[in-house]
């Protein structure tokens, strides 16, 4: 730090108690001057000499008593400036060089009057040394606060931020000064400090971009946003710097809000000092994407809601998170429902309608881009193939973007459904906003969905249907499909459902292929849109609640029209007593029938099978529900010839379905 010394006398100011403050001479005092609660005993001469202020109030007033409380600075500035008077030693540095210089010009302390006077000397001091040096211009302004519309009047403030800015945007190599640095630091290119090595050589030292940034943080909003402001006009700091500063700020000046806690026993004073600050580095953010992370932009927003900021406020960081939402993570988006005027009984632990609200804000955008880039190719005379986003090779960023976003969403819908006062229309009316076509696989949605059936066991068989339509079976991995066919939670319909596309997956050899079927069996299976296949059913056939956790009769018959189509290997399936009899016999092809089904040996693809003891459990549901009770549905529902339409009930139990 900068100092600068006047005067050569030794210090004789005394104090008599706590508010009398004297010269220790031999000259009796002739003139007291009070400021603020401290009364000064001093002499005439000296101060006359160099403050013409001093002048005019002895030539103007009869009593030798003045009254000086409003002296910027107070009492220990009008000290500095009364011992420069009597020419005492005076130590002046970047912390009481503003209020002394204050204090000069309010005693008009000028050249006119007397020859290096205090004004000069101070004036040189802070030209000379403090606005060169990078800490004490930090020092100095932070110091200027109290002291409007003096330091204003001076251009004391608008030298510091000048002088700031200034450093601020030099080139890194060029840093030659200390500074504060305690963060992970930025990729920068090259560096100018150097330090002393352990055989003596001077290696080479990094300076970080944002080297500036953490000595800024010790300044007041209304400070900070000046200099930042002044950084961002000279054009030579990037937004990432920018938006790393503001980033720093923020955690400087409200470190528990953006951790998403708040105490509860702050008062109003404080709650309105901490939304004033909230809003105002909302405002320093950098529009440019990218600037800072989408998950610093939902802390914000996460304060803001904790805050009750205002709603332009609310709906900019909605606009921006909803520009960048493919880099959050699940975490960023658990924000804590403070609101307790719910719709609903109970109140939910997480704000689900904030997160409907970026998703909707990040689907308006992508539409929005879409067209435009359509608009724009159309006008340059190209054409445009318009694919599926799922089959397209040659995926655009916007879709890339929404498969992400699902995956989000997925992993999202997966927490809050963990939360029993979460209402059914809520978790799927945020699933349906994300198209089934934007995911590619289902397991996350089925994570979700299962995860709400375990925390919600009192729904009904409607509901469950409506839960449930909202994942694509075709869909799920190998691994997800193994874990659905024995989860007890899911309707027994939709176990029947990931069972046939597992086996015929299996049998056609690849992952997502579903063969032409008949149009019993396709009723009985979801379409994409969550409805079932064929758009008019018989009366035989209609799906009604009471049917929720079972296939329809007529449609469970349709199964023994599948013979032609699970053809795999060079094999064909069939079933009874002669199958059983020779299971885990080969029949030269790599497969090995295992009760009823084939299992790919090692060194082939990877086929399906359907435990003995998961089908039993399944037709003996039917058995009990009585769906079987006509002679045209006593038969299994996996046979295929149409001799066994003859079987007794008691073998079809042990059949499986093929």
């Amino acid at each position: 730090m900068k100092y600068m010394k006047l005067g050569s006398k030794p210090d004789v100011f005394q104090t008599d108690g706590n508010n009398i403050r004297f010269v220790a001479t031999e000259l009796a005092t002739d003139i007291i001057v009070t400021v603020g609660e401290v009364k000064f005993f001093l002499h005439k001469f000296p101060l006359l000499s160099k403050s013409a202020r001093l002048q005019k109030l002895v030539n103007d007033e009869t009593n030798d008593e003045f009254d000086l409380s409003d002296i910027p600075g107070g009492p220990s500035s009008f000290e500095i400036c009364a011992k420069f008077c009597y020419g005492m030693i005076v130590t002046l540095n970047a912390y009481n060089v503003v209020s002394a210089r204050c204090a000069a010009e309010y005693l008009e302390m000028h050249e006119n009057i007397e020859k290096g006077n205090l004004i000069y000397k101070i004036d040189v001091f802070l030209s000379s040394s403090i606005f060169r040096t990078w800490k004490d211009s930090i020092i100095v302004l932070q110091a200027t606060r109290n002291l409007a519309p003096w330091v204003d009047d001076l251009k004391i403030v608008s030298r510091c931020v000048e002088s700031i800015a200034a450093k601020a945007s030099i080139e890194p190599s060029e840093v030659e000064w200390s500074y504060s640095y305690n963060r992970k630091k930025l990729e920068s290119g090259s560096g100018g400090e150097r330090e002393m090595g352990w055989n003596g050589v001077r290696k080479q030292v990094s300076v970080p971009k944002d080297w500036w940034v953490e000595d800024l943080c010790e300044l007041e909003m209304d400070l900070y946003k000046r200099v930042l402001a002044a950084i961002k006009s000279k054009g030579r700091t990037s937004n990432e710097v920018i938006g790393e500063a503001v980033r720093a700020y923020a955690y400087r000046k409200l470190p528990n809000l953006l951790e998403g806690s708040m105490d509860k026993n702050n008062d109003l004073v404080d709650l309105g000092r901490s939304r004033s600050v909230l809003e105002t580095i909302v405002c320093l953010l950098p529009s440019e994407k990218g600037s800072v992370s989408c998950g610093f932009l939902l802390m914000l927003l996460r304060a803001a809601c904790l805050l009750g900021s205002s709603e332009s406020c609310q709906t900019g960081l909605v606009k921006r998170v909803g520009r960048e939402l493919e880099n959050a993570s699940v975490s960023d988006l658990l924000f804590p429902n403070n609101n307790n005027n719910d719709d609903y009984d109970e109140t939910t632990m997480h704000n689900v309608d904030m997160v409907v609200s970026i998703v909707t804000e990040f689907l308006s955008q992508q539409n929005a881009s879409s067209n435009e880039n359509r608009n724009n190719t159309c006008g340059n005379g190209e054409i445009v193939e318009l694919a599926d986003a799922g089959l397209n090779s040659n995926v655009t960023v916007n879709n890339a973007k929404i498969t992400q976003v699902a995956k989000l969403i997925d992993g999202y819908l997966a927490e809050v459904a963990k939360d029993p006062n979460l209402p059914l229309v809520k978790f799927v009316g945020l699933a349906e906003m994300i198209s089934i076509e934007s995911r590619p696989i289902h397991d996350g949605l089925y994570r979700a969905i299962d995860m709400y059936l375990k925390e919600h066991p009192a729904l009904t068989k409607s509901e469950k249907k409506r839960l449930c339509g909202l994942m694509d079976c075709k869909k799920l991995s190998h691994d997800a499909c193994m874990h659905a066919i024995q989860n007890e939670r899911l309707p027994l319909r939709v176990v029947v459902q990931v069972l046939f596309f597992e086996q015929l997956r299996s049998s056609s050899g690849m992952p997502n292929s579903v063969p032409d079927l008949p149009a019993g069996v396709r009723s009985l299976l979801p379409r994409e849109n969550g409805n079932s296949y064929g758009s008019s059913r018989s009366a035989a056939t209609t799906y009604t609640e009471d049917d929720a956790n079972g296939a329809p009769i007529t449609d469970l018959n349709s199964f023994r029209s599948l013979r032609g189509v699970n053809k795999s290997g060079g094999s064909e399936r069939s079933s009874g007593s002669s199958e059983r009899n020779h299971n885990g016999n080969g029949n030269g092809n790599g497969v090995v029938k295992v009760g009823g089904y084939e299992e790919r040996k090692s060194g082939s693809s990877k086929g399906m099978f359907m435990p003995k003891k998961i089908l039993s459990k399944i037709w003996s549901g039917k058995m009990n529900s009585g769906e079987n009770s006509s002679s045209d549905t006593s038969e299994s529902p996996g046979s295929v010839n149409p001799e066994e339409t003859k079987s007794t009930p008691s073998r079809v139990t042990r059949h499986s379905v093929s």
